[in-house]
């Protein structure tokens, strides 16, 4: 789960993609929606009526409990995206309605979940470091404290660390379209009226035609002898997977004005790489499209990224979502794995699975969607290739990495994600998942 334009037309998939559709059925009585936002709360030195609980020795910042604006995530960012945070960051937040304050949640460093370095991923804004983002639902209070490392060693605290609190506003309802209309050549013709038919004089009898000399039998062929030569693997015919049921960007409300525009490919997809979003396990699947759009909203407008991060999202009811813009079927390059994100493709289950278990549900969807990717481009789930590193806190620029085709985070950089649990379940994915492609 940690962390360009690429000079090459996207990849042309001869197999048929078929994603379904998402309708949203109008409201009787359509009114404005409300839309996303984020709220900046820059840290401050903790102290005066905080509650001891809420101040740590060596310096500790943080933001003072107070009301805000409403907001359903949460995540920390500063400004170098190469400096590393070295220390604890805990947030608490209000419930909007209940008035009732959370307990203290701890938010994870995104390390390498990030662009790569060499790739023009970052356009014309400069990229941040960051947190990972907490999925907290309807809040409308907030309490935060970044608490250092008490030894000596330890780096100061990233400079213009703030607390930024998103709103993932509320996804516009799809109009009705109607059907098109006939396409026509050119203007349409007045019809002429038809003339009545002159009646048709009788025909005459055929004489009858003598019967001809029946045909000698054919001499019957020799059968052909069979190739001397087998078929070579790359005319062999590839291994593909039905494909899933994606949810698309637009059914899940993304907003395309927050990104940039333009995509950016690589030839061919070598490796999935498996994580998991470290966003809670609170959340339930209807909330689901709401969390993308703050996932979204977070990666773009906070981490300073090009557009959402992952090319995929799983939630635990098995739902498959489409995450970077530029085509489901297509090599594109995201900003989930920094050093490998090239020739790769990454897919993130949402929740956090240090200790928990990810569902069954997820793990099949993972499955299906991995066997159907990959068949487009040829992979073999059970396979390894070599991939080149771009740079990294594992793998310095310029090394050949050999991986599974399907990979967990942490076999490309030094991190726990994606969660033990999660990580776990790679070798029944890749069995699944090379059964799917008939192999």
């Amino acid at each position: 789960m940690r962390a360009f334009l690429a000079l090459s037309t996207g990849v042309v998939c001869t197999a048929a993609l078929a994603v379904p559709l998402v309708l949203h059925s109008a409201a009787a009585h359509p009114r404005a929606v409300q839309p996303g936002g984020t709220q900046s709360l820059p840290l401050r030195a903790l102290g005066g009526g905080l509650a001891r609980s809420a101040v740590a020795p060596g310096g500790a910042q943080g933001v003072a409990a107070r009301g805000v604006r409403p907001f359903s995530l949460v995540g920390v960012v500063w400004d170098r995206a190469d400096q590393e945070l070295g220390a604890q960051v805990q947030v608490r937040t209000r419930a909007t309605g209940t008035g009732l304050w959370s307990a203290w949640q701890n938010l994870t460093p995104y390390g390498d979940e990030a662009p790569d370095p060499a790739l023009p991923e970052r356009g014309t804004a400069p990229a941040h470091g960051g947190t990972a983002p907490l999925w907290v639902g309807d809040a409308d209070g907030v309490q935060a404290r970044v608490l250092p490392a008490t030894t000596r060693s330890a780096p100061a605290l990233p400079a213009g660390m703030r607390l930024d609190l998103v709103n993932p506003g509320e996804a516009a309802p799809a109009a009705h379209r109607p059907l098109p209309a006939p396409v026509t050549r050119g203007p349409a013709a007045t019809p002429k009226p038809v003339r009545s038919a002159r009646p048709v004089k009788p025909v005459r009898p055929v004489r009858p035609v003598k019967p001809a000399k029946p045909l000698k039998p054919a001499v019957p062929a020799k059968p052909l002898k069979p190739p001397a030569h087998r078929p070579s693997a790359a005319t062999a015919a590839p291994h593909t997977a039905p494909g899933p049921r994606i949810i698309t960007r637009a059914a899940w409300g993304a907003d395309e004005t927050l990104r940039e525009k333009g995509h950016a490919y690589s030839r061919t997809v070598k490796v999935a790489f498996l994580h998991h979003t470290v966003t809670g396990n609170t959340y339930r699947c209807s909330e689901v499209p709401s969390l993308l759009r703050g996932i979204y909203r977070y990666h773009v407008k906070s981490m300073g990224w090009r557009d959402y991060g992952y090319n995929f999202t799983v939630d635990r009811c098995g739902n498959i979502y489409e995450g970077r813009a530029g085509g489901v079927a297509k090599a594109v390059i995201g900003a989930h794995t920094r050093g490998f994100n090239a020739k790769s493709m990454g897919v993130a289950v949402l929740g956090t699975f240090d200790t928990e278990r990810p569902s069954k549900k997820a793990v099949n969807a993972i499955a299906g969607l991995t066997a159907w990717k990959l068949g487009l481009f040829d992979r073999n789930p059970k396979a390894v290739v070599h991939l080149v590193s771009g740079g990294g806190n594992k793998y310095t620029k310029g090394t050949s990495v050999r991986f599974n085709v399907v990979s967990g985070h942490r076999d490309g950089f030094a991190t726990d994600c994606p969660g033990r649990r999660l990580y776990d379940e790679l070798g029944p994915v890749r069995r699944a998942a090379a059964r799917l492609q008939g192999r």
